[in-house]
């Protein structure tokens, strides 16, 4: 699989490339600087690295099964997404707990992600002739989970936190509402009832490409940026 070339206009395969390699250099990153980082920031730190490590391995095995078959790898994503994906919510969780936050918020922000990232998997893969159906529904999990970050608990908290951490989840809130939302493009640009029963994208193959890329590039904004907002905070203390 690692022997395999990469053509000058493979854009989907270089994209997985370049994923693994930031998202490696990332986790190299995080894990070197937790013996750096205080105690109480020490286990954001440290979700951090994991996410990033691994969102690498997931892509070092997409990039060479996309290289081997052509197709996009949907199912090694959602899997990805499934581990990863709830670690980014955690943090919202730890960087809150010391202004009080509560394990019930963790599993609200845990269930919401999973519903959001199963309803999407069956709409983008088993239940196609209904995808816009699921992606009603995951699209609702997602809101649900701005509505808590920006108006409700998370928010509440993080205001309670001090300075540091409100700034901080702000940005993050920022990274969910604006960076998460390039998800919702790559689903539209794959499923044949992604917008008003309109595939924007005739061709599959062309479809899948599209969505392959949005998603890579996506993937590597929003994890990475998500730790180095954590790493900020981290050294940033009130």
């Amino acid at each position: 699989m690692e022997n395999l070339k990469i053509a000058s206009d493979n854009y989907v395969a270089f994209t997985f490339f370049i994923g693994t390699m930031a998202m490696m250099a990332a986790s190299v990153f995080f894990f070197f600087e937790l013996n750096n980082t205080s105690k109480k920031w020490r286990t954001s730190v440290l979700v951090s690295g994991l996410i990033t490590f691994i969102a690498a391995v997931h892509y070092y095995y997409m990039r060479g099964y996309n290289l081997s078959t052509g197709d996009s790898p949907t199912f090694f994503r959602y899997v990805d997404w499934i581990l990863t994906v709830p670690l980014m919510c955690v943090e919202f969780y730890l960087i809150t707990k010391k202004a009080g936050s509560k394990i019930g918020l963790l599993w609200k922000l845990i269930f919401a992600s999973l519903v959001m990232l199963v309803t999407g998997y069956f709409g983008e893969t088993i239940d196609r002739d209904r995808s816009v159906l699921w992606g009603v529904i995951s699209g609702a999990a997602y809101f649900y989970i701005v509505y808590l970050v920006w108006f409700g608990e998370v928010a509440k908290l993080s205001q309670s936190a001090g300075p540091s951490v409100a700034k901080a989840t702000k940005i993050l809130g920022w990274f969910v509402l604006v960076g998460w939302a390039i998800y919702p493009l790559g689903y539209i640009l794959g499923t044949p009832g992604g917008l008003f029963g309109i595939q924007l994208v005739a061709d599959a193959a062309a479809a899948s490409h599209a969505m392959d890329i949005v998603y890579n590039i996506a993937d590597a904004i929003n994890k990475i940026g998500f730790g180095l907002v954590i790493y900020a905070l981290s050294r940033n203390e009130d």
